[in-house]
């Protein structure tokens, strides 16, 4: 077992933390990555294509914010 992952008497607020942290560290370093390919010196692209890349990934922005706006809802009888 991995010796960094506090798993045992982990909060789900520590879990998310723990989590959502190293997922966000993920997407911000691929979204660096992206960002290597604007060199005109390696690439080539048009505005179209660079249009097309940023609304895909506005739109899952978009999408996945949208879940953490989701009003909790507690059913009881």
């Amino acid at each position: 077992m991995n010796k960094n992952r506090k798993t045992y008497n982990e909060t789900k607020n520590e879990r998310f933390k723990r989590i959502a942290s190293a997922r966000t560290q993920r997407i911000l370093y691929n979204l660096r990555l992206l960002g290597n390919c604007a060199s005109t010196s390696y690439y080539e692209y048009s505005s179209e294509e660079i249009e097309k890349i940023f609304s895909v990934i506005e739109k899952e922005v978009k999408r996945v914010k949208s879940l953490f706006d989701k009003p909790k809802t507690d059913f009881s009888l």
